[in-house]
This record gives structure tokens, sequence and C-alpha cells, in this order.
């Protein structure tokens, strides 16, 4: 970053006011003012070290913003990229040949195009950080309302927990495998958090910093892993089961990749909230969509090509039976010591995903209440690291469970929310449309903004629409089993939301003003 970058960078994180215990206008009661003055002094005391962002969800103001270098620039598609090429999404991409029973080149095209349809929606999501100042989770409620949008951001928080514990237990998993067994998965779950708690803590300045570098290792092990491990895939595998077994596992798995990449549009415009207002919305847009494109279409081609090998090489499939890190690191095998050390650096890659998680998850903790809000983001980012920790520690020997029963469940609801804010966006907010567009200043004045009867019902109309279609371990929906066991929850419940909002939405502009 150039100097100049660097200086408003560390003026906003170090000045920004924030809605801390410090600067909550509420008065404490007498009998409370004695802690309340010793946990104000220990929050100042935090603050106060260089580099720490203080902000949660207060709004970016645009004399606050940073003044972006082409550094800057090209570090929206670097931060997308370094956070999705870690290797928890090859965990999912297994299950095209291991689970659904595809060919290569069925389980490469679902991947591909699964994860190209849903990148869509979260590279337009990002696009509102510099256009509003706020996170997400507050520009939600310019579309679903100040009450409705806690839903998504309560729902977010579950999301982006979910990820971080897999991202865990996967490291947790490669750490052990690298040592033969001698570290176990605990101890590598434990490290691996404790990583992830001294970035997210410190906020956006060393987060950025880190994710703008941290993915240059790991493309550079995951190009070996090419090299050793590609001999062994086997690309003429066909795809088996008759005509309609295969078109519902090739759908199934199709909205199973969408569902990963999808799953950013809850926290998309949470990094983007410091660039000015003037960020042209088609160079973050198209920025956002090649990082994240390029990273998950390249972990999925090599998480597909591991699967279709374990079928043929024994020692594959005996690591796979310990777990997907053995796997991962048996596929660096034939490189030795150096493999090993490879193995490492993948597994320590996953804490590039895990970082954003967690610091999402924590503004969304602040947008749920007023005392949530009292409650610093360092202070939540702390409590999402130990819960992450507890689940992590507890699920270490069923990943695939969780991720199967998992992933695709908590992908419905975000298309459901993206489709609302483009609706709402274009049909009825666009100034060029005769819209009032919106005005940042009052994100939090519960007047101006809209009361959401019409967002929150289409939002739960997409649920009812997505357990009749979802096609689970735990459960099958009517219609999915019309469609012939294929999960269609994220197709019909979108259908019922785009079906709904619109002549709700009028409705609501017409009897209640907004």
């Amino acid at each position: 970053m150039a100097p100049e970058a660097t200086q408003d960078v560390e003026k906003v994180a170090a000045g920004a006011t924030t809605a801390s215990l410090s600067d909550t206008p509420e008065a404490a009661p007498n009998s409370e003012k004695a802690p309340l003055s010793r946990l104000q002094a220990i929050d100042a005391r935090i603050k106060s070290l260089s580099g720490f962002e203080v902000r949660g969800i207060t709004r970016v103001p645009p004399e606050e913003r940073i003044t972006p270098t082409s550094w800057d620039t090209i570090s929206i598609a670097l931060l997308w990229f370094s956070a999705n090429i870690s290797v928890n999404t090859l965990a999912v991409s297994l299950f095209g040949p291991l689970l659904f029973g595809l060919g290569y080149s069925d389980s490469a095209l679902c991947a591909f195009f699964g994860v190209g349809l849903g990148c869509l929606t979260t590279a337009y999501m990002a696009t509102w950080g510099p256009r509003s100042g706020c996170r997400t989770v507050v520009v939600l409620r310019y579309f679903m309302g100040y009450w409705p949008a806690k839903l998504p951001a309560a729902l977010n928080i579950i999301l982006m927990i979910g990820y971080c514990t897999i991202n865990a237990i996967i490291s947790g998993q490669m750490l052990s495998a690298v040592n033969g067994g001698s570290m176990t998965i605990s101890v590598g779950i434990v490290v691996v958090q404790i990583v992830c708690f001294i970035v997210t803590v410190f906020g956006m300045k060393l987060f950025q910093i880190y994710e703008r570098f941290a993915w240059i290792p790991q493309i550079l092990v995951l190009f070996v892993l090419i090299g050793c491990a590609a001999p062994y895939f086997d690309t003429t595998t066909q795809s088996v089961g008759d005509g309609p077994t295969l078109a519902a596992n090739r759908i199934s798995y199709f909205s199973l990749c969408l569902s990963v990449s999808v799953s950013w549009g809850a926290a998309a415009a949470d990094f983007f909230c410091y660039y000015p207002e003037n960020t042209p919305r088609l160079r973050m847009f198209a920025l956002s969509l090649v990082g994240l494109v390029c990273a998950f279409s390249l972990v999925f081609m090599i998480g597909i090509g591991l699967a279709t090998g374990v079928a043929t090489n024994p020692a594959w499939a005996d690591a796979y039976t310990i777990s997907t890190g053995a796997l991962i690191v048996e596929g660096y095998a034939p490189l030795g010591g150096f493999g090993k050390f490879c193995g490492a650096i993948v597994a320590l890659g996953l804490i590039s995903n895990s970082i954003p998680s967690i610091y999402s998850a924590s503004l969304g903790c602040q947008v749920l209440g007023r005392y949530g809000k009292k409650v610093p983001r360092y202070v939540w980012a702390t409590v999402m690291i130990i819960i992450q920790l507890v689940l992590a520690l507890a699920g270490r020997e069923h990943l695939m469970a969780i991720i199967s029963n998992f992933v695709a469940l908590m992908g419905y609801w975000t298309q459901f929310m993206v489709y609302i804010v483009i609706m709402d966006h274009v049909l009825f907010r666009r100034v060029g449309a005769g819209g009032p567009g919106f005005d940042w200043t009052k994100w939090q004045d519960k007047q101006y903004l809209p009361i959401g009867y019409a967002a929150l019902v289409s939002f739960l109309l997409g649920w009812v629409g997505a357990i009749l279609g979802m096609y689970q371990v735990w459960y099958t929906g009517p219609l999915a089993i019309l469609a012939g066991y294929a999960d269609i929850g994220t197709w019909v419940g979108s259908g019922f939301t785009i079906v709904s909002f619109v002549p709700l939405r009028w409705l609501e502009l017409k009897f209640v003003g907004r």
C-alpha cells in the first residue's frame, strides 16, 4: 500500500467512532458505574493499540474513507482470491464423484457453472460497501427493514460459525496427518484458532494486509499438489445411474456448488466500506467476480480430481477413510518431507478463509440489538472464536456429516436475501426509475427505513419453498421426491421469493408509504 493510503487506513482504523462501551448514550446506574468505568478503561487501552480497528457497524462517512491506489484496487480481487483458495471448498468438491456418483466431466461442469452463478450474487453485494459506507447487515435494513434485517444477520452468524468450524476441523486433520498422528487433531484446531483470533481482533488493517499476501504460499503449494497428484486423477470416469437419477444428482451437486459461493453474499460489503463512494460499481463487481471465480474454480477442480483418484489409488482410499485432511496430505506423499511441509502450508491457509468469516459474524452480533451494539467488535470476535473452537473440538470426528447437512441448508436463504435486494433496488429504489434513492446517513433511523413487511413475508415464503424442495440426509421435501430426489430447494424457494416480493412491496408502498 502506498504511504498516503496507509496513513488513511490508520486514521480510519484508529480514529473512527464505534458502537462500544465508551460511546453508548445510555447512562449506567450508579451501582454499575465502577465496573463500567473499569471496562471503559480497558476498552480505551485496547483501542489505543497501533493499527487497531475500533469501528463496529457504525457507517464510515465519506471524509473517513481511504484514498485508493492501484494496489488497493487490485486488492479487491486479491482479498476474494486469498479468502477462497483454501481447501475447505475442496472438501465440498469431493461430493461430486464420491457422494453423487458423477464422473469427472459432469462434476467439473456442475462445479464451474454453479460456482459462477453464485459468485455473481456475491460480487453484486460487494458493490454496496463503497456506495453506502455500511456493513452488509446494515445495508440490508434499507431493503428488508430495521427489524426484519436482523433475521439474515442472525443466519449469517450461524453460517460463518459453521464454515469456520469446518475450516478448523480440516486444519486440525491436516496438521495431525502431517505429523503422522503424533499431533492430535485438537492441537491443530487450537493452533489455527489462535492465529485467527489475533488477526480478527485487530480488525480491518491487519486483515487486509494478511489477505493481500496469504494467497502466495497457497497458490504455490496447490500447484505442487497438482504436479504430484494429477497423474492419479481419473478424468475418464463416467457418471453412474439411470437418466432420472443422473439428472437429480447433477442438479443436487450444481446447487451445492452454488450454495458455497453464494454464502459470502451476506458479508460481501463488510470488507469494502472504507473505499470511497465514487468507486466504480462495475469495477468493484468485476474484480470481485474474478477473484471469486478463479479461487473457487481452481480448488474445485483439484478436489474433483482427488475424488476420482480415491477409487483407483488404494493409498488415497485408506487416507480418505481417516479424514479429508489426510487425503489432501496423501496427495503430497510422493514428495516425502517436502510434501508434509506443503501439507502444513495448506492447512494454515484455511486461516485466510476463517478471518473474514469471524470478522463478519462479529459485526452481525452488533446489529441484533442495542445491547449487542454496546459490546465492542473485538469482544464479539473473541466470543465467536471460542464458540468455533468448542464446536470444532466436539465435531472433529464428524466433518463430512457436518458439511453435507450444513452447507446446502445454509445456502438457501442467502439467495432469497439477494433477490429481495436486487428487486427492491431495480424496481422500487433506483433513482433513474423514479425511486427515492438512499440516504445512507439514516442507517439507524427507524422512521426512515422501510418497515419490511413485504421483504419478511417473501423471505419466509422462500424458506417454505426450500423446505418443500430440499433433499437432505435428515429430510426430503415432497417436491424433491417428485423431482427424482434432487435438491431443488434453492430453486423452488427462489421462485417463491421472486413471485411474491414484487406485489407485496407494491402494496406495502401503497398503504404504508415506505
